[in-house]
């Protein structure tokens, strides 16, 4: 019998934004739970851009929120300035983004985990995970203490065996110098789980005292824009403004120049970069018709003049960046504070994984974040919750929480990520989601609070908010199917500028028209003044969208009837006849839990499933 230096229901490995949320779905469920971090200092740290949300992203963010993560609610606090993304497309892919105080935010997290009832913090590296009977039943440090437990969430980011590049200079590091992870790959691999090597980077910081922002275009804020969590009230104030500047010619000719020493083309770096968050350097040779690029200064913190220079990361030589850099309109006499870096890091293969974010080889080990391969502070967190809640429920012996996709952008991704697998770092974007018009940003609450209501982690407070959203959301839909006077529709009509005015109509039938809006609604009829904008304008998306909405709601239907065929995990694909040789590999490595699963697997066709389909009725 093992001996421990103490005994957790749970163990969270790593603080970064997924193990975050891990570790306080766990506490805040009732369990007694540590977390362990190479650095206390690097608690939700911002490595790279220093900003919370953006184009699907933001969707996240607001579902993390929704279920009762914490994500929202401190960004909110440390906000500099908050935007609207893709304001002149429809409602399904506007996404908010805002820039954080990058020290704030970390302090405030680090206070969170501090604070929370249930949950120990420790500064250690985990060196082993303890199984018995296929079973996490602990963890060893590099110092030789030993924790007992029952469940185990692995969320170590980018720091498996992590190596900062800059030209020819290597430095086994993680993320801004923090110390890296050296021995836990081992300990996966031995446990069964496939490894392999990604990269990713990040740009230059500088100093805000040598940029000549009068040659780029100011970017503030957008103001009355409701925040991310449903439980912050009011507006976020914009408090710093960001910059558009632009690279010139003379970028490229120096990146040009300069190939022969960039370890992306050198042949340096081996490892898989992010496809949608490329380097400048691979950005110049991919576009090479483009002699310019569009660059964001953006601020790090309020304190400090450090500022942020996205769109540019790199891992050329520093004598290369400082006059790559100087070539950009107004940064052309900046100091480099910081100097961009490629990171290569460890991660496992997600399809590894089963649907709850347990590994399939060990009872009790969930993994969560940059480990599964994909990318971003949100993708991070978004699996962290999700993590975190399915370890307490495997505590508790509960079924786990699996989310559809047509639930949220959590279960495209999640659904993604162990279904499909990656072959490079993964990002969420609007594009993945085929029910994106259903899974809005306003709408997060109504699809998932219940759930995080029902798993413990939604308060009273967050609840009884959430049900007097609901009752007003249903009054004024009620109201917007009362018809209008004929003389008031024609008054309406005439004070947005529309054509027309003949004969009453339902008020909803109002808000099809382009001009209508739910602001103009408010003001303009008594019947509405006393509604809530934000659920007015809820309720008005829903009325201008009703006919995709219920086509998406038919096509969710259809799929929903696949995804509850469940698949028994010891089917021998091989001996199915008609299946294709490709088919019947992927379908013995993922090994799917539902038909809808299976028909998600790439390399399996609809005429894989057809087969399948046949099989199983044959075989009840």
């Amino acid at each position: 019998m093992q001996k421990f230096d103490a005994i957790y229901d749970a163990i969270v490995i790593g603080a970064g934004h997924a193990g975050v949320e891990a570790c306080l779905a766990l506490a805040r469920t009732g369990h007694k739970t540590l977390v362990v971090t190479l650095s206390l200092d690097a608690i939700a740290f911002m490595a790279c851009n220093p900003a919370i949300g953006g184009t699907a992203k933001g969707h996240l963010v607001r579902e993390i929120d929704a279920l009762g993560g914490q994500m929202g609610i401190a960004a909110d606090a440390n906000l500099l300035q908050i935007r609207m993304l893709n304001t002149g497309k429809g409602a399904a892919v506007r996404s908010l983004r805002g820039q954080a105080d990058k020290a704030k935010y970390h302090g405030y997290m680090k206070s969170v985990l501090e604070r929370q009832p249930g949950l120990d913090v420790l500064q250690s590296e985990v060196t082993d995970i303890l199984t018995e009977d296929g079973a996490v039943c602990g963890v060893k440090t590099a110092q030789g203490q030993t924790f007992g437990c029952r469940g185990v969430v692995v969320a170590t980011g980018v720091y498996l065996n992590a190596e900062i590049i800059i030209g020819s200079f290597r430095q086994s590091v993680g993320p801004n110098g923090f110390c890296r992870a050296t021995s836990l790959t081992a300990s996966l691999l031995s446990l069964g789980l496939p490894t392999r090597r990604f990269k990713t980077g990040t740009p230059a910081r500088i100093d805000g005292k040598t940029v000549d922002f009068e040659k780029m275009t100011v970017q503030n804020g957008d103001e009355e824009l409701y925040p991310f969590s449903f439980m912050t009230d009011g507006f976020v104030p914009n408090k710093r403004p960001c910059y558009l500047t632009y690279t010139t010619p003379k970028t490229k000719e120096i990146i040009l120049a300069n190939l022969d020493r960039s370890p992306l083309f050198n042949g340096s770096i081996k490892s898989v970069g992010p496809r949608y968050c490329p380097s400048i350097e691979d950005k110049v040779v991919r576009f090479a018709d483009k002699e310019r690029h569009q660059i964001f200064i953006e601020p790090e913190c309020a304190d400090t003049d450090e500022l942020y220079v996205q769109g540019m990361s790199s891992s050329l030589p520093v004598d290369v960046q400082l006059e790559m850099y100087h070539s950009v309109i107004g940064l052309e006499n900046c100091k480099i504070m910081r100097f961009a870096y490629a990171i290569e890091y460890d991660c496992i293969d997600p399809t590894a994984l089963l649907p709850s974010l347990q590994t399939k080889a060990v009872k009790g080990l969930f993994l969560a974040g940059q480990i599964n391969g994909s990318s971003g502070y949100e993708e991070a967190a978004a699996q962290g919750i999700i993590a975190g809640i399915n370890c307490a429920r495997h505590l508790d012996g509960k079924p786990p929480v699996v989310l559809p996709r047509d639930s949220s952008y959590i279960g495209v991704l999640i659904d993604d990520l162990v279904t499909k697998g990656t072959n490079e770092p993964y990002r969420m974007m609007t594009a993945r989601a085929e029910h994106r018009l259903h899974l809005r940003q306003e709408n997060a609450d109504e699809r998932l609070t219940p759930i995080g209501r029902e798993v413990g982690l939604v308060t009273d407070e967050r609840y009884e908010r959430f049900v007097a959203k609901l009752r007003e959301l249903d009054d004024i839909r009620a109201a917007l199917d009362e018809k209008a006077q004929a003389g008031d529709v024609a008054a309406y009509l005439k004070h947005i500028g529309a054509e027309g005015g003949g004969g009453g109509c339902r008020y909803g039938e109002l808000l099809k028209r382009a001009e209508a809006d739910a602001k103009s609604l408010k003001e303009f009829f008594p019947r509405f003044a006393n509604f809530s904008l934000r659920n007015l304008e809820e309720a008005a998306t829903e009325v201008k969208y009703a006919g995709y909405l219920d086509k998406q709601k038919s096509f969710a239907e259809k799929m929903k009837k696949l995804d509850e065929k469940p698949l028994d995990p010891s089917i021998d694909y091989a001996s199915i006849g008609g299946l294709r040789i490709e088919a019947r590999q992927k379908l013995d490595k993922i090994k799917p839990l539902t038909l809808g699963q299976a028909a998600r697997i790439s390399g399996v066709s609809p005429a894989d499933i057809t087969v399948l389909m046949v099989w199983l009725a044959r075989n009840k």
